[in-house]
């Protein structure tokens, strides 16, 4: 996975020892572990984005549940997320707390060394025993993300976003007149087979 790389170098973990003792939770160790099916749950909150410097996102409550089937060569990770992050709007600037959730599926091969073949499969030495899930749960969660952050509408209809700010932002916008002769030409564009018969047969 090139991009959590890149990610994972623009905002990476915080140094403070306590930080790190936090992040233990989200270690698997499966050296331990049978072969076959096992689930971890994870809660995300306010003090896991801490861990990573220059996060884009400060709060939130988000649950994860992972489910991990071992086999003899490989671990297959099935990640379902569910909660919500605190992010700014992209149309009026304040703070809201946007729902997020979906799935993510994530393969660990055994191999000789750390390598990425794909942005949903990887290698590991098959000397390690244990797997740190919290850097794919990071990324996951940016990921999920819309494109655009917007205030969600009320069941009304109307924009979440605050009112005084959409005034000021109608009152600031350039409402430029559009000349009649285009007009007319858009209007002539929007004519159907049938309508044009008829303006025809008229003249």
């Amino acid at each position: 996975m090139l991009f959590i790389i890149q990610f994972l170098n623009f905002a990476p973990l915080n140094s403070k020892s306590h930080f790190v003792d936090y992040l233990k939770d989200f270690v698997i160790h499966f050296v331990g572990l049978s072969i076959g099916n096992h689930q971890f749950d994870f809660e995300v909150n306010d003090k896991f984005f801490e861990q990573f410097e220059f996060s884009e996102l400060h709060h939130g409550k988000v649950k994860v549940v992972t489910e991990l089937e071992k086999q003899e060569r490989m671990m297959i990770f099935t990640f379902n997320i569910e909660g919500e992050v605190e992010v700014i709007c992209d149309r009026c600037g304040e703070e809201f707390m946007m729902p997020i959730s979906g799935n993510e599926v994530l393969i660990v091969k055994f191999g000789l060394e750390y390598t990425e073949e794909n942005a949903e499969m990887i290698v590991i030495p098959a000397t390690d025993f244990k797997f740190d899930l919290a850097p794919y749960i990071y990324e996951f969660l940016h990921l999920m993300l819309p494109v655009r952050n917007i205030h969600p509408e009320d069941p009304a209809g109307n924009s979440g976003c605050n009112a005084e700010t959409l005034k000021i932002l109608e009152e600031l916008t350039p409402h430029t007149s559009i000349d009649p002769r285009w007009e007319a030409l858009s209007q002539l564009a929007k004519e159907t087979p049938d309508e044009i018969q008829s303006r025809k047969k008229k003249k």
